[in-house]
């Protein structure tokens, strides 16, 4: 099992969701913007800021590390947890588990139903064809709970797996936090790949203190040479 956190983008250009920002927008916080209670108070601002986040994840591409995670998945049972909005492991070819959600979907803030392009009234942002209420983007923001099917699953996967891989992610945001520790309780051997010490590092059987992009096709081209 792997778990994805914002270091497996960063190669491609994605900056890290509390890096600072740029132009119009160095003086917001990120944490201030990415809340229900944030949305309702200034949608105007909040949507766009999103957006501007949707053009700077649409201008780039997956890296080495998401092409590899899309390698072994295609010829190994390998569950994939991100917490990553961007979609570029789906774009690898990659089969995910979207904890966070995906920047690139809208969802009916009353409604909490996905829509299409059509199902929205043009706006800033846009309003619900169905019931008017405003369209947000389909990410979970903080106060805001996982899907319990994707917890469901991912969970699930962390006790069964026998290896899992916490990929440049800080390990501070639960509930995927709690992944490792719990696949560690059921026997699995944790692999730590990141540059930055994390709180997961101590208890980590081996560790990696490089970007995912350098690690994790070496890693991969390791296993299949051993597995043939």
């Amino acid at each position: 099992m792997v778990l994805a956190g914002a270091g497996l983008s960063a190669a491609s250009g994605v900056p890290t969701f509390r890096e600072a920002q740029s132009g119009l927008w160095a003086r917001f916080r990120p944490e201030d913007l990415a809340t229900p209670e944030a949305f309702r108070r200034d949608p105007q601002t909040v949507w766009r800021w999103y957006q501007w986040r949707r053009e700077l994840v649409a201008g780039v591409e997956p890296n080495a590390a998401h092409t590899a995670l899309a390698r072994w998945q295609s010829r190994a049972d390998l569950t994939i947890v991100t917490q990553n909005v961007d979609g570029l492991q789906q774009r690898a070819g990659g089969r995910v588990i979207e904890f966070h959600g995906n920047i690139f979907r809208d969802l009916c803030m009353a409604e909490n139903r996905l829509l299409a392009p059509d199902e929205q009234v043009p706006g800033v942002p846009p309003r619900c064809r169905r019931c008017g209420a405003h369209v947000r983007p389909g990410v979970v923001w903080f106060g805001e709970a996982i899907d319990e099917r994707d917890l469901r699953e991912a969970t699930h996967a962390a006790q069964r797996c026998a290896v899992f891989i916490s990929v440049g992610t800080s390990s501070l945001v639960f509930p995927a936090a709690a992944l490792a520790g719990s696949a560690v309780q059921h026997g699995a051997t944790l692999i730590e790949i990141n540059p930055h010490e994390t709180p997961l590092s101590p208890t980590a059987d081996y560790r990696f203190e490089a970007p995912a992009e350098q690690v994790l096709p070496a890693l991969v081209a390791r296993v299949a040479s051993v597995q043939t």
